[in-house]
């Protein structure tokens, strides 16, 4: 065996395979693979091989469809059939807001090149007469996928892999991690069989690894122990049933049908496909326990558990009502094994928190279909340093290690799975769990009727529904179109254009950075100037190829301290970035002191033309009249002042674009804050404020929000932000920034969009001849001009004020126009309001 390579790979099921083949494609000569077993004996084996096409995710879906073509193209290279059947992904509704969930699903997948069709009844009918279509509304059809062998398209992989210069070592298990400094030492055990059971010998090996890639499925809570860190994977049973042939099918077939597609019937919670003259039923029901929540006992390894066949019995009947010619049909085998969830459902895809050069690919609930291309756009990270589209929604870190635990992976793990055919609305928020990480408001402001959304395990206000609504009130209220939500989202972001409102920001991330090599470090850190004591600066940390990484607001407290702002939902994936490039720096810059300070600082931002005079009547100041005009308090600047008992580090910014204030204050005062500007504001009609109407304002300010218009997969310049890239100095990324140019540009659109309907920020640009050119980032209603908004990127020639393009909505093209950047307000004026 190997001792020293260039990159490991732990796990040899579909995933760990492709990775390992991957690296070697993108030009990594030393690439080695262990497997513990044998290749395919994880979820692998037992797995459906289904091969969904595509996902609400743009990052999944781009997964999704490299894998389905992929796949196409592996006999030819390796001589092995991996045992595709192209019979496409037939998904049915049986409701009218079920044809809305795929109509937007539809769009997503025209963003990604994905080929869709829609069927009537009446033609799912003609063309496969076995499937029942009375109760059904439609279908979305996917020609170009199907069902894969998962064993023979992993042994394709692998012997590619192989005759890419992979080793692959079967019966080695990693047992245990240490970093070096510049590479790992992992060391592993020779497993032997002893009495059914697979277990570590005495024969040990130490390699050494410059890289090390962990794709070890089940075993994910085992990894995470040795590496010392928290990876919610936890595997959930999945059950399926393999009939006896359907003499009806079998019959048809001979006749010269083609093979049904892949049959999803959502609205049942099943899929059905052809085996053999017989049907395979595979099931997302509920109440599916999560297994193995501390580890894989040694006595199980290509094992099921026991069928639980009342768990589905209504399903069962479902299908029996889909395809009646079934009923008939005898049980030939059943399945119910392991597959790795995570609480959203995709899976943790990037480097590992805290660590060096230890990357994961863990929780991979369709994993058959994510392997291809999890192998792709993995090796271009960890070769190329970025992938070519923005993996950050898949990025470990995006559950904190702060918080995160065993428990509430293992919870959400099983909601996530009997959410796999729930309507997933835009708006969808799921109860496992919560609440779980609440500011002290968020009583008082569920009093109000607030109705809350999930950020980072914060409990956040997404608007306030009428008082004395019943708990469930925001369920009923999704929609794919204007949901129940809808005006009183409409109503407070009016209030804030037109008197004030104050919205709960408290889940924002916060750090603070000080230090003799603060300065300098910062400096090098960002693309922007850094601001004066006492000034507020927006700018941007770039990765190495000139994409937005992160976006900062940054205080300057002191001459070396700052206070630096960013999205509350990516707390610490952006401190593992700070915290690292710090660490890389201090040598040449100086020591560098970072504090996250998140859970110490509670933020409230108040907005509004009459924000000023809310906040006057409860300043203490020796001229409160004069405490907060321009001259003392100017726009993009930072004062601490005492709001009655409270002491504030307030900042005059407003992410919604009118004048205001955000309020920093330490979040045991919390309530008390809250109490004093409430009373203060009942005489100026101040109205709460939640995250949808704020989202809609900062649009009609064409202000860029991170995870939206803003990633890794665009520069700033392509954002089309030069105001805060100051390319005078030196920073990260800067030669890669100018070396991208401007490939495509962000861009506000106004939409004359449907009367009941607006964009969600999925949805597919033309031109008015039908050319698709471009995607929308972000959408939403404006108040201001009293019709659909959004922001999307278009080619640099086509984001131009007055240029006329469509949007996909609802399977329809809309009218949409360009408007001028920050088309409310343009001059800021209104934001600059002096008093």
């Amino acid at each position: 065996m190997k001792t020293q390579v260039k990159a490991l790979v732990v796990g040899g099921g579909a995933v760990g395979t492709s990775i390992a083949y991957h690296l070697a494609r993108a030009g990594w000569d030393d690439v080695m693979l262990v497997e513990r077993d044998e290749l395919t004996s994880g979820s692998t084996w037992h797995a459906a091989g289904l091969l969904p096409l595509f996902n609400m995710s743009y990052a999944t879906t781009h997964i999704h469809k490299y894998s389905v073509d992929f796949y196409k193209t592996l006999e030819e290279e390796t001589g092995l059939n991996a045992g595709f059947a192209v019979v496409g992904n037939l998904r049915m509704a049986q409701t009218d807001e079920r044809m809305d969930e795929y109509m937007l699903y539809a769009a997503t997948a025209e963003t990604c090149g994905v080929p869709y069709e829609w069927l009537t009844p009446d033609e799912i009918k003609a063309r496969w007469p076995l499937i029942e279509t009375s109760d059904l509304k439609g279908a979305l059809y996917h020609n170009t996928d199907g069902y894969i062998n998962p064993a023979d398209v992993t042994q394709a992989m692998a012997k590619g892999a192989r005759q890419r210069g992979v080793t692959i070592e079967r019966k080695w298990q990693a047992d245990g991690f240490e970093w070096k400094g510049d590479h790992w030492d992992v060391t592993l055990s020779r497993m032997v069989e002893q009495g059914g059971n697979l277990v570590p010998s005495d024969e040990q090996v130490v390699v050494s690894a410059e890289h090390v890639v962990t794709a070890s499925g089940n075993h994910a809570q085992r990894t995470a122990g040795m590496l010392g860190i928290k990876i919610p994977a936890i595997p959930v049973e999945h059950q399926f049933i393999v009939m006896d042939k359907d003499p009806a099918l079998v019959e048809y077939r001979k006749t010269g049908g083609a093979e049904h597609p892949v049959i999803r019937d959502a609205d049942a919670q099943s899929y059905v496909r052809e085996e053999r003259g017989g049907w395979i039923l595979g099931v997302y029901e509920k109440n599916a326990p999560a297994r193995f929540e501390h580890g894989v006992p040694d006595s199980f390894r290509a094992d099921l558990f026991p069928l639980d066949l009342e768990r589905i019995e209504s399903q069962y009947m479902a299908m029996i009502h889909r395809i009646p010619s079934c009923e008939e049909s005898g049980l030939k085998d059943d399945f119910n094994g392991p597959i790795c969830y995570t609480p959203d459902g995709n899976p943790l895809v990037g480097p590992a928190p805290g660590l060096r050069n230890m990357w994961l690919a863990e929780g991979f609930s369709f994993g058959i279909t994510a392997a291809g291309g999890t192998g792709y756009y993995l090796a271009q990270l960890m070769v190329e340093g970025e992938a070519e589209i923005d993996m950050a929604s898949l990025d470990p870190k995006r559950y904190s290690q702060n918080w995160m635990t065993t428990e509430f992976a293992a919870r959400k793990n099983e909601e996530c799975y009997d959410h796999v055919y729930i309507l997933h609305h835009p708006d969808e928020e799921r109860p496992a769990c919560r609440p779980l990480r609440t500011a002290p408001a968020y009583d008082r402001q569920k009093a109000r009727g607030a109705q809350f959304g999930w950020v980072n395990g914060w409990e956040r206000p997404n608007y306030y529904g009428p008082l004395g609504a019943p708990d469930n009130f925001d369920h009923d209220a999704r929609s794919f179109r204007r949901g129940g939500w809808w005006q009183y989202a409409v109503d407070e972001a009016k209030a804030i254009r037109e008197g004030v409102g104050l919205i709960d920001a408290t889940a924002f991330t916060k750090h603070i950075v000080k230090g003799p090599g603060a300065t300098r470090f910062l400096d090098w850190f960002t693309c922007n100037k850094l601001p004066k004591v006492g000034r507020i600066n927006l700018t941007y940390a770039l990765t190495d190829h000139g994409t937005t990484r992160t976006e900062y607001t940054i205080v300057r407290l002191k001459e070396h301290e700052y206070y630096l702002v960013s999205a509350g939902a990516w707390t610490e994936y952006d401190a593992d970035f700070l915290r690292k490039a710090a660490e890389d720096k201090m040598g040449e810059f100086g020591y560098i002191e970072i504090q996250d300070v998140t859970t110490q600082w509670g933020v409230f931002a108040i907005a509004g033309p009459k924000s000023r005079d809310v906040l006057s009547a409860v300043i203490k100041d020796a001229d409160p009249a004069t405490a907060l005009s321009n001259k003392r308090f100017p726009w993009l600047s930072a004062r601490r002042i005492e709001l009655g008992m409270c002491p504030v580090n307030a900042i005059r910014v407003a992410y919604t674009g009118e004048l205001g204030w955000e309020l920093h204050h330490p979040i045991e005062m919390q309530n008390y804050l809250f109490d004093l500007l409430e009373q203060a504001g009942a005489e100026h009609g101040m109205k709460l404020v939640g995250a949808r109407a704020q989202n809609w304002l900062r649009q009609e300010k064409s202000y860029r929000a991170f995870g939206n218009e803003l990633g890794r997969d665009a520069t700033p310049l392509e954002a089309d932000l030069p105001r805060f890239v100051d390319l005078s100095k030196e920073f990260h990324g800067k030669d890669a920034l100018e070396r991208t140019g401007v490939r495509v540009k962000c861009c506000t659109l106004l939409i004359d969009g449907p009367d009941d309907a607006d964009p969600w920020g999925r949805e597919a640009l033309y031109t008015p001849d039908g050319t698709r050119v471009g995607r929308l980032t972000s959408g939403g209603y404006s108040v201001a001009f009293g019709q659909s908004i959004g922001m999307g990127y278009v080619t640099p020639d086509l984001a131009v004020e007055g240029t006329k393009l469509k949007v996909r909505m609802l399977d329809k093209l809309w009218d949409a126009t360009v408007t001028c950047d920050s088309p409310y307000d343009p001059k800021n004026e209104t934001i600059r309001k002096d008093g």
